[in-house]
């Protein structure tokens, strides 16, 4: 008998086949040059007429604009709650010049990258935060750039001006109003200076004096952080009441900072990721220290759990890379690091020092000999070496749609 009812049986050949890893080139790449991150300050610098700055990211232009950056708040996760935001639900078709439709982020969707990416109108490539943990070349260790640890020169390590640099030097009144904590971070210094740091512990506080700065002079950059929606996304997820009671918080937020626009001003509320829940089990937490096949000739782990780079011993590359793609190949976007920079993950042609594709030669190095990306709901964690990490119950840093898309809502005065 060779058939069914339900149709032919499958034959042998079938049945052991190998399974066929995703093809790097397939990932949802983020919109650099038009519709990321990277693409909003230069937009709103060029309306303000900033000199040297430009974008193919049209905004109307404003006199006085302010960009709110709420940490953690993607663009999926904001529509799938209109009951714990009614005002920003009511801001979705002001997205994106009222297309109604969200930036991306960058790849990893991460804060750090994606706070380089608004500050110096850069994609990762280019600016060189590419990733939560890199490797630094000159030391061979990995470097955290939230965290900026092991110390590292800023300025040798991200070189670029800001584009609040550039509007202050062009007489544009530039600040920043966030959490005193972060007044002096090296990130702070490379990513978000120019103008003047004003550090505030409450959100009131921030929303209260960013429009006060909005309004001190003719024409004014301001931007503010918030920082908890992401913090309880990763602590207790984003499908609990923690979570949801900070998102209708951030709400109450935005609606107070725009009743308190003055005359000629923009606001526009964006983020730097979203977040998705992963479950812990053996299968969807894939631990890399208790996984002997992930281990083997790997040198050093970085990036997070859903957006990997993997440093191999020398030699050991090919290796390594024909192992995670057929361990982790249908789940995960597994990439050697010249297919990452090729399929422009990092940054769209031509970087800025003159790499290719997007991505500088002063960070090629850092990027991982294979870069994963996750397309399914996994991660690889690392309970041993990443004990915190690895707890978080909200992860983020592919470019699935719940992690990579942000709103950019407005508000006009």
């Amino acid at each position: 008998m060779s058939g069914s009812a339900t149709g032919p049986l499958p034959s042998a050949a079938s049945l052991w086949a190998e399974p066929t890893p995703l093809d790097p080139r397939s990932a949802p790449l983020p919109k650099y040059g038009t519709g990321s991150l990277a693409d909003l300050l230069p937009a709103v610098a060029a309306g303000q007429e900033v000199p040297g700055v430009s974008s193919d990211l049209a905004l109307a232009p404003a006199d006085r604009v302010c960009v709110f950056l709420v940490d953690g708040l993607g663009w999926e996760l904001l529509r799938a709650h209109p009951e714990q935001a009614p005002f920003l639900t009511s801001l979705l078709p002001s997205s994106l010049n009222g297309s109604g439709k969200p930036l991306t982020a960058g790849f990893p969707s991460t804060t750090a990258t994606s706070l380089a990416s608004v500050g110096t109108g850069l994609p990762p490539g280019a600016h060189g935060l590419a990733g939560y943990t890199v490797l630094d070349p000159a030391t061979g260790q990995l470097m955290n750039q939230l965290r900026w640890q092991p110390w590292t020169d800023p300025h040798l390590w991200q070189p670029y001006p800001t584009v609040f640099q550039l509007a202050d030097a062009a007489g544009v009144h530039t600040c920043q109003v966030s959490a005193p904590t972060f007044a002096e971070t090296p990130l702070t210094k490379i990513a978000l200076s120019g103008g003047t740091f004003h550090g505030r512990l409450t959100g009131e506080e921030r929303m209260d004096l960013a429009a006060e700065q909005l309004g001190a002079a003719g024409r004014s950059l301001v931007y503010t952080y918030y920082s908890e929606v992401d913090g309880k996304g990763h602590r207790f997820g984003v499908d609990s009441r923690e979570w949801r009671d900070q998102l209708r918080y951030v709400d109450g937020l935005v609606q107070r900072l725009a009743e308190r626009l003055p005359p000629r001003s923009a606001l526009y509320v964006t983020a730097d990721h979203g977040m998705i829940d992963i479950p812990f089990d053996p299968d969807s937490r894939i631990d890399f220290d208790e996984d002997w096949e992930l281990r083997a000739g790997v040198a050093l782990l970085g990036g997070e759990g859903r957006a990997r780079h993997v440093y191999a011993v020398p030699g050991a590359a090919g290796d390594v890379l024909a192992v995670w793609r057929e361990v982790l190949g249908e789940r995960m976007w597994v990439a050697s690091r010249d297919e990452a920079i090729e399929a422009g993950w990092f940054g769209g042609p031509g970087g800025a020092d003159g790499g290719g594709k997007g991505v500088d030669d002063r960070v090629r190095r850092r990027i991982g000999d294979i870069v994963a990306a996750a397309r399914d709901d996994v991660a690889i964690v690392a309970s041993h070496t990443e004990p915190k990490e690895s707890a978080m119950v909200g992860l983020h840093g592919s470019m699935t749609p719940l992690e990579q898309l942000v709103p950019l809502l407005e508000v006009r005065s």
